[in-house]
C-alpha cells in the first residue's frame, strides 16, 4: 500500500513538473502571437513557423463569416498540438498582393518639416552660463515649427529670425512626441560675440544610400529601407517635407567586421531621378515612382504567418547597380508587436557574399527577402559584433503601413 502511495506521489510531481513548461509555453505563444492575421483569398491559414499549433473554426462562429466590401473575416481557435486552447484570433482574407522586388540602390535625399533640435549648448553671457531654449522648456528631439509667428524649414530661417529678433521675447510652436506645444524665447547674446542665440543645434535635411525594397506598378508607388531615416544624434524619425530619391552606382564597399560595420559607397546620378518621397514611417520609406516597366517581374508577397525557419535568399547590389542573388537562412521569427522592423533574425550564407561584404553591411538596408517564391521582407539592421547576423521586416508590415 505505501509503496503504491509513493509511485502515485511520484507520478504526481511528474505530471506537476512538466506542467510548468507546459503552461509556460502556453503563456508565451499567448502573448507573442498577433490576435489578427491577414491570408490570402480561399487558402487554409497555418503559421508556418509554428507547426505544433492547429486551427479550429470558433464553436461560436462556425458557419459565418463576417463580410466588408474588400474581404472575409474568419474567426478562429489556435489549439496547441489540435488539444490544448491558446487563443482565439481573426483572419482577415484578401487578394493576393503581387510586387516587383528590387534590390537596387538609391540615393535618399530629404528635407524635414520644421527643423529637428539635435543638441544644447549653454551661451555665456555678462550673467553667466544660460540657454534661452532649455529654460523655455525644448528639448532635444523637439521639432522646432515657427519662430516669431514665421515657419522654419531650414538652419537659415533659425538663424535669420533668432538674429532679427534683437534680443526680445519671440513665441515658439513645435512638436514634442507629435503633440504641438508653444512657448516664449528671449534670444541671448554671448560674451564672445554680438549674435543672439538660444542655444541650440538643430538638423533640417538627411541624405544617404539605401536600397529598393519592391515596387508596385499598380500603384506606381515604392517602398525602401526597412526602417526610417533617423537623425544621427537623436535617433528620433526625421519628419518629412519633401524628398526624392535617386539612381546610385556602388563603386565601393567597405568591407564589416566584428565592432566595425562596413558600407556601400556609391556615386548619386541627379539626373536620374527615380521617385519622390511621400512618408518616412519606422518601417521604411514610401513614395511615387516616377518610371516604369512594360513588363514587370512581379512575385507574390506572403504574409507574416507564411514565413518560415530556414533557407532564403535576399536581393541586394554590391557593385554598379545591378542586383544579385545571396543565400541566407532565416533563423528566428517573431511576431512581437513592440519592434515592427526586427520580425527576423537572418543570417549571411553565402561564401561570396561573405568575402566580400563581411555580411551585411550599411547601405544593404531594404534589400528583399524571398523564400519560397514569394517576398517575405527585407533586411533592415546589421548585428555589430557579428556582420553575417542581423534583422529583418516582414513584408506585410511594409505594405500596409505605406
Amino acid at each position: 500500500m505505501n509503496k503504491c502511495k509513493k509511485v502515485f506521489h511520484v507520478l504526481t510531481l511528474s505530471l506537476f513538473a512538466l506542467s510548468i513548461p507546459l503552461f509556460g509555453t502556453i503563456g508565451y505563444l499567448e502573448q507573442t502571437l498577433p490576435d489578427q492575421y491577414r491570408a490570402q483569398e480561399d487558402s487554409f491559414f497555418t503559421i508556418a513557423s509554428q507547426p505544433y499549433i492547429q486551427m479550429d473554426k470558433n464553436s461560436s462562429t462556425v458557419g459565418t463569416q463576417v463580410s466588408s466590401t474588400r474581404s472575409n473575416t474568419d474567426v478562429l481557435d489556435l489549439k496547441l498540438f489540435g488539444v490544448i486552447p491558446v487563443k482565439t484570433v481573426t483572419v482577415q482574407h484578401t487578394s493576393t498582393v503581387m510586387l516587383s522586388p528590387c534590390g537596387t540602390p538609391f540615393g535618399i535625399k530629404m528635407f524635414t518639416d520644421g527643423v529637428l533640435i539635435v543638441g544644447m549648448s549653454n551661451l555665456e553671457t555678462d550673467m553667466g552660463a544660460a540657454n534661452p531654449a532649455k529654460e523655455a522648456g525644448l528639448e532635444i528631439g523637439d521639432i522646432l515649427c515657427t519662430l516669431d509667428g514665421q515657419a522654419v524649414r531650414t538652419n537659415e530661417d533659425v538663424s535669420k529670425i533668432i538674429s532679427a529678433s534683437a534680443g526680445r521675447q519671440i513665441e515658439c510652436t513645435y512638436r514634442h512626441n507629435g503633440e504641438y506645444k508653444t512657448t516664449v524665447l528671449t534670444p541671448q547674446q554671448s560674451r564672445a560675440g554680438t549674435a543672439y542665440r538660444i542655444g541650440i543645434w538643430v538638423r533640417d535635411s538627411a541624405a544617404g544610400i539605401g536600397t529598393l525594397t519592391y515596387c508596385d506598378f499598380s500603384s506606381q508607388t515604392f517602398a525602401g529601407l526597412g526602417h526610417g531615416v533617423c537623425d544621427v544624434d537623436t535617433g528620433e524619425l526625421m519628419p518629412l517635407m519633401s524628398g526624392e530619391i535617386v539612381d546610385v552606382s556602388i563603386n565601393d564597399v567597405v568591407k564589416g567586421h566584428p565592432g566595425s560595420p562596413g558600407e556601400l559607397q556609391g556615386v548619386f546620378h541627379e539626373n536620374t531621378l527615380l521617385g519622390e518621397l511621400t512618408a518616412n514611417r519606422d518601417t521604411g520609406v514610401f513614395g511615387k515612382l516616377f518610371f516604369d516597366y512594360s513588363n514587370p517581374y512581379e512575385i507574390p508577397m506572403a504574409f507574416r504567418q507564411e514565413v518560415q525557419e530556414g533557407p532564403a535568399q535576399i536581393l541586394t547590389t554590391i557593385s554598379g547597380n545591378t542586383p544579385q542573388v545571396f543565400d541566407i537562412v532565416i533563423e528566428k521569427i517573431s511576431f512581437g508587436q513592440n519592434n515592427p522592423t526586427k520580425n527576423m533574425v537572418i543570417r549571411i550564407t553565402d561564401p561570396s557574399l561573405l568575402e566580400k561584404t563581411g555580411g551585411i553591411i550599411q547601405g544593404m538596408s531594404g534589400s528583399p527577402i524571398i523564400q519560397n517564391g514569394k517576398l517575405v521582407g527585407a533586411v533592415t539592421h546589421v548585428f555589430v559584433n557579428d556582420p553575417s547576423k542581423g534583422y529583418g521586416i516582414f513584408a506585410e508590415n511594409m505594405y500596409y503601413s505605406s
